[in-house]
C-alpha cells in the first residue's frame, strides 16, 4: 500500500504540473445550458448580470427561446416580436443565391423587402427552437452490463433511443433528438419545435456581407458585414406549418433586445449557439493522423479545385454567381485545415498529449486505474489499422468524387438500378418497380437536376477533373482509364442539361429505355466505380474500425474523468445548444505583433481595391463614410465599429450565434475564428483563440443608413 501511496503522490504532482487537475479556464469550454448553474458564480464574477435560470429555463421564458438552429448547420437569433431573425450572410448565402439571377442579382446588389408581401419564400429552409433538454443517461444506459459485446450494446442503445424518442413525440408536434455526450458515457434528449416557412427579408450586397472574401476568411483583422435577415412564419395558431400565403409572422416566446451602449476591452461576453464538432479529448494517435496525414491530403486536393474555380469566376459573371457558394464551401474547410495543422504543430499538441498519456498509463498501474490498463495501446493499434482506409476515404471524397458530373450521373444511375429491378447495394433482384414509384423517382430526380444544372458549368468541371488527375492517386484503388479520361466530358449526356432533362420525360412503359441510356453512359459507369468503392468498400470498413475506436475512446474518456475528479470537463461540441463565455481581448500572433480587439470602417476604406472583387466598396458606403454620417452607431470617438474579437470558445455551427453582454442584450453576431486559433477544435490555446463577431452597430448601420430599411428598424428593441 505504501508503494501505491507514494506513486499516487507522484502522479498528483505530475498532473498538477501539467495542469490536468485544474478546472477548465473560464474562456475555454462549451457548457450545457441546463447545467449552467455550475458556472453561474464564475460568470457573474466576470460580468454576467443574469442568473442561469434567465439563460435557460423550462418553467418560464428565457434567452434560449430566442436562439434557433438555422438550416442544417448554423445558428440564428430572433430579434423582434414578429419573428424577425438575424444570422450570418454566409449562412443565408445558399438562399440568397437561390433567389439570384442575372436579372435579379441579389448576391451583388443586395435585397431588402419593402413589405411582408415582398419577403421571399425559401423552400427547404427550416429553423429549430429548443423546447427543453433532459439527461436521459439512465434511460439509455441503465442496466447495460459492462461485459456485453459492442454490437449488442449498440443495438440495445438504438432500441431504447427509438422507444424514448417515439414516446416523447407521441401526441405532439415536437421532434426529439437523443445525443451521446462524452463519447457515449452520457446521453441527453433535446425536444425541438421546427418551423418550415422561413422567408428572406434582407441582405446586404456581397461587397459588404462577404467583404474580403476567401482572402480574409479565418483572418483578423476583419471588416465583413456578415449578416442576413429572415423571418419565421407560422399558422393562425402560431404553430409550425408548411409555406402558405395565409401564414403570418411568428410571435416568439422571447427575442433579443439590442444594445448600442458600446463595448470596451475586457468586457464580459457570451455566445449562445450550436457549435458543430470539437474533439478536445482525443489521443495523440488521432491528432497525429489528422494533422500529418488527412489534412495535407485534403488541402492539396482543394488547392487544385480552388485554383480552377476562382479563375473561372474571375473571368465570367454568370460563373461567379453559379460557383460562389461552392467556392466558399470548398475554401472554408481548406483554409481551416491549414490553420489547424499549423496550430497543432506550434502548440506541440501531439507531444503534450503523449506526455499526458504517460501519466495516464502510470495511473492505470494503480488500483484506481486498473480497469483502463491497455486502453491506450489498443487505441494506437486501432488507429494504425484505420489509417489506410481513412486515407482512401479522403482521396475518394476530395479527388474521385469531386467532379460534379459524377454526382448527377450517380443519382440517375440509382434510379436506373431501381427501374431495372437490381440494386448494387444488395446484388439481388428486387420487385418490379410500380408506376407510382417510377413517377416519384422521376419527380425527385427532376428537382435535383433543376438545382444542379442551374449552377453547373461543364467547362469548369472538366478543368477541375483534369487538374485532379495530376495528383498522386495510388490510394484511391480506382482510376479512370484512358478512354474514360478522353470521353467523360465529350460523350456523357449528363454534361447537357437538355439531354439529361429529356430522359426525365420517359414514361413508365418505356422505363427500360431510360435504364439502357443511363447504364451505358461513360459518366454513370465511372461514377459507379468511384461511389461503389467508397460506399461498398471504404465506408463499411471505416465504420467497422471506427466502431472499435469509439468504444475504446469511450473507455479512455471515462478514465480521464475518473483520473481527474477535480477537473470540470465540458462535453465536446455535437451541434447541441451550448454557452461559451469570455471577454473582449486582442492577441499577439507573432513577435512584435499585436492585434487590437476592434475594427472600424476606416479599415474597409484602407482595403478598398476596385480591381479585386472581394475588396470593392459600395458607392453608397463611401458616401456615408465621406460625410461621417454614422448616425447613432459610432463609438465614443466618432468611429464606426465593424467587428470585434473575444475569448469565447466557438467552432463551426456557431456561425450566426448571438453574442451577448452581461445583461443578455445582443451586441453582435458570431461569424468566424482567427486563423491562429483554428486548432481550438482539438486544442484550445487561450493566448491565441478568438471568436470573431460582427458588431451589431455596423449591422444596424447597414440596415438603417445604407439600405434605408426603416420598417425593419421599427421592429427592433434598441437600448441606448
Amino acid at each position: 500500500m505504501k508503494r501505491f501511496w507514494i506513486l499516487s503522490l507522484l502522479l498528483a504532482g505530475a498532473m498538477m504540473m501539467a495542469g490536468v487537475l485544474n478546472p477548465a479556464r473560464a474562456d475555454e469550454g462549451m457548457w450545457i445550458p441546463m447545467l449552467l448553474n455550475r458556472n453561474e458564480a464564475d460568470m457573474q464574477s466576470k460580468g454576467l448580470k443574469l442568473s442561469a435560470e434567465d439563460i435557460y429555463s423550462i418553467n418560464h421564458s428565457s434567452l434560449k427561446d430566442a436562439v434557433v438552429i438555422f438550416g442544417g448547420g448554423c445558428t440564428g437569433e430572433v430579434v423582434s416580436n414578429q419573428g424577425l431573425l438575424f444570422t450570418n450572410h454566409h449562412c443565408g448565402f445558399g438562399q440568397i443565391q437561390y433567389h439570384s439571377s442575372l436579372e435579379h442579382d441579389y448576391l451583388t446588389n443586395g435585397f431588402w423587402a419593402a413589405s411582408l408581401a415582398e419577403e421571399l419564400p425559401c423552400p427547404g429552409l427550416k429553423v429549430t427552437f429548443l423546447v427543453r433538454m433532459e439527461d436521459v443517461t439512465e434511460a439509455i444506459l441503465g442496466g447495460l452490463p459492462d461485459g456485453m459485446s459492442e454490437a449488442t450494446r449498440a443495438d440495445s442503445i438504438r432500441q431504447r433511443t427509438q422507444a424514448l424518442k417515439a414516446a416523447t413525440e407521441a401526441g405532439t408536434h415536437y421532434q426529439a433528438r437523443i445525443v451521446p455526450f462524452y463519447y457515449g458515457n452520457q446521453y441527453y434528449m433535446f425536444v425541438n419545435e421546427v418551423f418550415e416557412d422561413v422567408r428572406l427579408v434582407g441582405t446586404p450586397p456581397s461587397n459588404i456581407g462577404k467583404f474580403g472574401g476567401d482572402t480574409d476568411n479565418w483572418v483578423w483583422p476583419r471588416h465583413t458585414g456578415d449578416f442576413s435577415v429572415f423571418r419565421i412564419y407560422a399558422d393562425i395558431n402560431n404553430k409550425p406549418a408548411p409555406y402558405s400565403a395565409d401564414n403570418r409572422p411568428y410571435e416568439p416566446r422571447r427575442f433579443f433586445p439590442i444594445s448600442l451602449r458600446g463595448l470596451n476591452p475586457g468586457d464580459f461576453t457570451f455566445v449562445f449557439g450550436y457549435p458543430g464538432r470539437t474533439q478536445e479529448y482525443l489521443s495523440s494517435y488521432a491528432v497525429q493522423q489528422v494533422a500529418d496525414v488527412e489534412n495535407p491530403l485534403r488541402i492539396a486536393a482543394r488547392t487544385k479545385r480552388l485554383d480552377v474555380i476562382k479563375a473561372a469566376m474571375d473571368a465570367d459573371p454568370l460563373t461567379r454567381i453559379q460557383y460562389a457558394a461552392k467556392a466558399a464551401s470548398i475554401a472554408n474547410g481548406w483554409k481551416k485545415w491549414i490553420g489547424e495543422s499549423k496550430g497543432i504543430a506550434r502548440l506541440k499538441t501531439v507531444e503534450k498529449k503523449q506526455a499526458f498519456e504517460k501519466t495516464f498509463t502510470a495511473w492505470t498501474e494503480t488500483p484506481a486505474g486498473a480497469a483502463y490498463k491497455g486502453v491506450l495501446p489498443a487505441l494506437d493499434a486501432a488507429y494504425q489499422a484505420a489509417e489506410p482506409y481513412n486515407v482512401m476515404g479522403v482521396m475518394l471524397q476530395e479527388i474521385g468524387m469531386a467532379p460534379e458530373l459524377l454526382s448527377i450521373a450517380y443519382a440517375y444511375g440509382r434510379l436506373a438500378e431501381e427501374a431495372a429491378g437490381t440494386s448494387t447495394a444488395s446484388g439481388v433482384a428486387a420487385a418490379e418497380m410500380t408506376d407510382s414509384a417510377w413517377q416519384a423517382g422521376i419527380a425527385a430526380l427532376r428537382q435535383r437536376a433543376e438545382l444542379f444544372y442551374k449552377n453547373y458549368n461543364p467547362e469548369v468541371d472538366e478543368a477541375v477533373f483534369r487538374a485532379l488527375l495530376t495528383m498522386n492517386r495510388e490510394d484511391m484503388a480506382v482510376e479512370p482509364d484512358e478512354a474514360t479520361q478522353k470521353d467523360l466530358y465529350a460523350k456523357s449526356l449528363f454534361v447537357s442539361a437538355d439531354k439529361a432533362g429529356a430522359l426525365l420525360n420517359t414514361p413508365y412503359a418505356k422505363r427500360q429505355n431510360f435504364v439502357k441510356a443511363v447504364e451505358r453512359d461513360v459518366a454513370c459507369k465511372y461514377a459507379r466505380l468511384i461511389y461503389g468503392q467508397y460506399y461498398n468498400s471504404v465506408r463499411p470498413a471505416t465504420a467497422r474500425l471506427n466502431a472499435g475506436i469509439d468504444s475504446l475512446q469511450r473507455l479512455y474518456m471515462r478514465g480521464q474523468m475518473e483520473m481527474q475528479p477535480e477537473r470540470r470537463f465540458y462535453p465536446d461540441a455535437n451541434f447541441t445548444l451550448r454557452v461559451a463565455y469570455g471577454q473582449i481581448a486582442g492577441f499577439s500572433p507573432a513577435d512584435a505583433v499585436h492585434y487590437a480587439p476592434f475594427t472600424t470602417i476606416d479599415g474597409i476604406m484602407a482595403k478598398e481595391n476596385p480591381d479585386i472583387y472581394d475588396y470593392v466598396v459600395e458607392d453608397r458606403l463611401k458616401e456615408l463614410y465621406a460625410a461621417r454620417d454614422f448616425g447613432p452607431y459610432a463609438d465614443a470617438a466618432g468611429r464606426l465599429p465593424v467587428a470585434f474579437i473575444a475569448t469565447n470558445h466557438t467552432t463551426g455551427g456557431n456561425s450566426g450565434s448571438p453574442v451577448l453582454n452581461g445583461e443578455g442584450e445582443l451586441i453582435g453576431l458570431n461569424f468566424d475564428r482567427n486563423w491562429e486559433g483554428t486548432m481550438s477544435d482539438i486544442h484550445y490555446d487561450p493566448s491565441q483563440c478568438r471568436n470573431i463577431t460582427l458588431d451589431i452597430r455596423y449591422c444596424l448601420f447597414i440596415i438603417d443608413k445604407f439600405a434605408g430599411a426603416q420598417r425593419l428598424m421599427d421592429e427592433l428593441e434598441i437600448r441606448r
